[in-house]
């Protein structure tokens, strides 16, 4: 008898799985698994960001105008505009914004031509960008919170008819890059002016620009 309840209690033992490699089991609830409840890992400890490899040009050789002239604000995002027309310069545009919406002056920082009224892919800063002022190119946020923030890039051209040049896209995604290494901008807060969180109901910079590919240019 002692015999027999020997072997019984080894035979128990062994389907109970003894080994203290022997995996946990899983408990099955509602069609799902359970894991046992164990003491909570502690949350991993996560790396800071770092900024875009590429170093940040500094004052002596950025191109010309590029540097402002005053203290320089805390830009956040950077938003494209094309100027819906065929022809055009910042001049052109200053005289438009004065003189149709009683503006004083050009609402962009920054004005990238198409070969028309000024060079194909030449950048012309604005006196916003000199003097680092308050922008006027994106209505409707919140707070103005875009223009507060938001650096305006327009390129000439009717984007809804034609596509921009390659030297404006050449010169855009320089631009670009420069304004997000100084100021931390990341590609994922660069807009168009119709995906502008916020902000009124747009096509611009029109539907044949190439957002995508834009992007993918950038860090």
């Amino acid at each position: 008898m002692r015999r027999r309840c020997l072997l019984l209690l080894l035979f128990v033992s062994g389907l109970a799985g003894c080994s203290s490699d022997a995996p946990m089991p899983v408990i099955v609830y509602d069609g799902g698994t359970v894991s046992p409840k164990t003491e909570p890992l502690p949350p991993p400890v996560l790396p800071r960001p770092t900024p875009p490899s590429a170093p940040v040009l500094p004052p002596s050789t950025a191109p010309r105008g590029w540097m402002p002239t005053r203290s320089e604000r805390a830009w956040s995002t950077i938003i494209i505009h094309h100027s819906a027309t065929g022809e055009g310069n910042a001049t052109i545009i200053d005289k438009w914004h004065r003189e149709e919406n009683g503006w004083n002056g050009i609402g962009y920082d920054f004005v990238i031509g198409n070969g028309t009224n000024s060079g194909d892919g030449e950048v012309e800063p604005t006196f916003r960008w000199r003097g680092q002022l308050t922008g006027a190119h994106t209505g409707g946020t919140p707070g103005n919170w875009a223009n507060e923030e938001g650096i305006g890039i327009c390129l000439i051209g009717d984007f809804n008819r034609t596509a921009p040049t390659a030297r404006q896209m050449d010169s855009l995604v320089r631009l670009v890059r420069f304004l997000q290494q100084r100021y931390g901008i990341p590609k994922s807060r660069i807009y168009g002016h119709g995906s502008t969180p916020g902000g009124h109901s747009t096509d611009c910079p029109g539907a044949r620009f190439p957002m995508s590919r834009f992007k993918a240019n950038l860090p």
